[in-house]
């Protein structure tokens, strides 16, 4: 039986996928950590990662510890980030780039908040809980409908909720024009009902992209 394929080639089976959201999860990881996570042989772990690192999906660096022979972790190449919210990425960008062009930028930006507003109007009703962090939780299902995945943590000493997440929903985008960073926080805010700020971004080196609030109502837009 042929085998099916996700976007950028990945393995359409269960573990493939897992591994790739638990690398990026981690930010790395090491063979030890993959059999603990997937319960399964270290050959079969490598068999799959040089599956991934031959699609081009998974990268592996050398780690040297003393004398030993040096241990290997395993994370995300270029291509791997984006195999997750990346569906209508084309879509986006052509759009985007209709935006940018827009050379006023008082209408340009009226026509941002416009569009960050539909968006928020469409995903409101979807949105349930009468805590911010319960209302971050009905984001993070809402994302994962969409594979795109999210989570909710605290920040340390603090019982405020952090959301962050796990995909960039347009990686090559935000690559390009680190507005599209603005408008998500933007829309989450709208969203939440919540002032939120972008306390952390891959863009600047971080692992993920976290969201934490600030304690004020979303202003309207």
């Amino acid at each position: 039986m042929p085998e099916t394929s996700l976007q950028h080639g990945v393995d359409n089976s269960t573990n493939d996928r897992e591994i790739i959201e638990f690398v990026r999860r981690e930010g790395a990881a090491s063979i030890s950590e993959l059999v603990e996570f997937t319960g399964v042989t270290a050959t079969a772990v490598r068999q799959r990662l040089t599956r991934l690192m031959e699609q081009g999906l998974i990268e592996r660096e050398s780690e040297k510890a003393g004398r030993g022979r040096p241990t290997h972790r395993y994370s995300l190449s270029s291509a791997g980030v984006r195999t997750s919210g990346t569906n209508y990425e084309d879509l986006a960008g052509v759009l985007w780039a209709e935006i940018r062009a827009v050379k006023d930028p008082d209408v340009r930006y009226g026509l941002l908040k416009r569009i960050v507003s539909q968006l928020a109007d469409h995903y409101r009703d979807r949105i349930q809980g009468d805590s911010i962090e319960q209302r971050m939780q009905s984001l993070v299902a809402l994302m994962g409908e969409r594979d795109v995945p999210f989570e909710v943590t605290q920040t340390d000493g603090s019982q405020l909720p952090v959301l962050t997440a796990l995909a960039c929903p347009y990686p090559t985008l935000a690559e390009q024009d680190r507005t599209v960073c603005s408008m998500e926080k933007m829309l989450f805010s709208e969203v939440l009902g919540e002032g939120l700020k972008l306390s952390s971004c891959r863009l600047d080196g971080a692992t993920h992209c976290t969201f934490d609030t600030n304690g004020r109502s979303a202003p309207t837009l």
